[in-house]
């Protein structure tokens, strides 16, 4: 799915700091605290009352030496004569650090399950290696078998770290994969989401490195899926096995796992799935990893998704194909209909022409948008460095992010038929196709789309042409609140990771199960991934940064003992 800063370091275990303050050791360690002195009884020093009614507050990054040199210097300003060393300590032992929500953030909780993480960085990422080697393209039927193959290792692994009721659900198309672990009462439950199948790695002549051989170079690990979505999977798997190996056999929260083989087709069958089985996937929320940061150490939640019609058009001219020689001037070019109906689906300045496209559009609200205009958002070097044109094109009057966030979108991906192979053969094909989506915002009706497109289509189709639209895949868009407490948690949970604030976006692309989620169990999704921009989705040399993959193992076992109260 889914303005660069410098790649982020895997932050290091701080030091313990041995400052003489009787606190836990995490509360020690905070660079900025808020400090309050006590008031003090009045006591007797010299022939001198002296009533210390003072508070020092808000000692922002002050060293210790500081702290008692300020201490001492209101001792000296009440009681100007000499005071014994001792009564001296007696105040600098007044000193108690006070935290409130405001600098807990700054705190990051103590946990075993980071530190396991921490501890087996390489074997997680070997693991992920030999996952990334099974070609689980889902779109191809030669490959079925080896997404059959990578439901079983997933399964393998839950089994292994100790999840129950692991089971690899047969459908009509490729398997679902459902575990759970329920042991938690009173605690709430996740849904954990990913998906196992990957795109098809064409063009394999661009790719530097083979698209199965998982290959590591400046710090990524370059594969087909490594981002999208394997290795955002296999975060969820090993945050479920550090938190539970560092538990000793249990975990913080209840949890559900429901994994897919089919998000790169549409998601059918889970969709189906979801449907039919609420009971047993109830739960409180949903965890979604399948989307990325904003930009190279940004933590980032996103909280919107375009919706998708995806769509074949099917053009028919001729019963075979013709010779062109003899038949040039006389028989229909299905490839010429199908270039008459593109050039009519929209103008040169992006806007789409289909009759009420754009009738229920609804536009962001005046504070999302200006939260993105204090993005790190560079248009020129977006242009330059993830897109790679001479000019970015659209709708004018819209901002890049405004267009690719929340305005719908018609694009053409490919044009099937005729001879393709190299060299020349000089034909009329018979058939030929366009695989034509639309990407939609909120209040599009995906079913009133397809409908005003078909009927588009149809009255563009030149004498001499039948065309016919199959239909691979469909849903809505969709917008999360961000006023609950699973949001607020996972917050908390990047801002200990990455340090930093969290900022929330928007994404262009599609995960239609959100929406299955939210209509279907009535429950929210938190859409934390950490992909970037740059990471190649779709294309060939597709990575993922390796700091990240870890990042996100110990962001989620930190979001999981949050909500657990650990």
């Amino acid at each position: 799915m889914s303005n660069k800063a410098r790649s982020p370091e895997h932050p290091q275990t701080h030091k313990k700091d041995k400052r003489n303050f009787d606190e836990p050791d995490h509360i020690a360690r905070s660079k900025s605290r808020i400090v309050q002195i006590v008031p003090v009884k009045p006591a007797a020093i010299a022939g001198v009352t002296l009533t210390a009614e003072f508070s020092l507050t808000r000692l922002y990054h002050t060293t210790h030496s500081a702290k008692q040199a300020a201490i001492s210097a209101e001792v000296n300003r009440v009681c100007p004569s000499p005071i014994p060393s001792g009564i001296l300590e007696r105040f600098r032992n007044r000193i108690r650090p006070r935290y409130s929500a405001r600098t807990r953030k700054d705190v990051p909780m103590a946990s075993p399950a980071v530190d396991f993480a921490r501890n087996h960085q390489q074997r997680f990422l070997d693991e992920l290696k030999d996952f990334l080697r099974i070609p689980s393209v889902s779109t191809l039927d030669e490959h079925k078998p080896d997404v059959q193959k990578a439901a079983q290792f997933v399964a393998d692994d839950l089994r292994r770290i100790g999840m129950e009721n692991v089971d690899v659900i047969p459908t009509k198309g490729h398997p679902l994969l459902y575990a759970d672990w329920l042991h938690a009462p009173g605690k709430p439950t996740v849904l954990c989401y990913a998906h196992y199948d990957v795109q098809p790695p064409d063009p394999i002549d661009e790719w530097k490195t083979p698209p199965f051989e998982p290959t590591e170079r400046n710090n990524n690990i370059y594969a087909r899926g490594a981002v999208d979505d394997k290795g955002q999977l296999w975060m969820e798997v090993k945050a479920l096995e550090s938190l539970m190996t560092s538990g000793n056999g249990k975990l913080p929260i209840n949890v559900k796992v429901i994994f897919e083989g089919e998000e790169e087709v549409g998601g059918e069958s889970i969709s189906e799935y979801v449907h039919k089985q609420k009971t047993k996937l109830k739960a409180d929320f949903a965890l979604v990893c399948d989307t990325e940061l904003f930009a190279p150490n940004l933590p980032t939640l996103c909280v919107g998704l375009r919706g998708l019609v995806y769509t074949e058009i099917e053009a028919q001219g001729a019963m075979v194909d013709l010779h062109s020689g003899v038949y040039g001037g006389a028989a229909p070019n299905p490839f010429f209909a199908l270039i008459e109906i593109i050039s009519k689906l929209k103008d040169a300045k992006g806007h789409v022409l289909i009759p009420g496209f754009y009738k229920d559009v609804k536009a962001p609200s005046k504070d999302e948008l200006k939260a993105w205009k204090r993005l790190p958002f560079n248009e020129e070097r977006y242009r330059k460095t993830e897109v790679g044109s001479k000019v970015l094109t659209g709708e004018s009057g819209y901002s890049v992010l405004y267009r690719t966030w929340a305005r719908p979108t018609l694009e053409v991906h490919g044009m099937p038929g005729g001879f393709i192979a190299p060299g020349a053969k000089t034909v009329i094909p018979a058939k030929a196709a366009a695989k034509v989506s639309m990407r939609l915002v909120p209040n599009q009706n995906p079913d009133d789309i397809l409908k005003r497109f078909t009927n588009f289509v149809k009255k563009q189709t030149p004498k001499g042409i039948e065309t016919k639209i199959k239909v691979w895949s469909k849903g809505p868009a969709c917008v999360v609140g961000t006023d609950n407490h699973y949001i607020q948690a996972a917050t908390e949970a990047l801002h200990d990771t990455f340090k930093k604030e969290t900022v929330f976006i928007r994404s262009g692309g599609s995960i239609p199960i959100v929406t299955d989620f939210l209509d279907g169990l009535k429950i929210p999704s938190v859409m934390m991934g950490f992909g970037l921009p740059d990471d190649n989705l779709h294309a060939p040399n597709e990575k993922f940064h390796i700091p990240n993959f870890h990042h996100g193992i110990e962001t989620i076992c930190l979001f999981f003992e949050k909500l657990g109260g650990n």
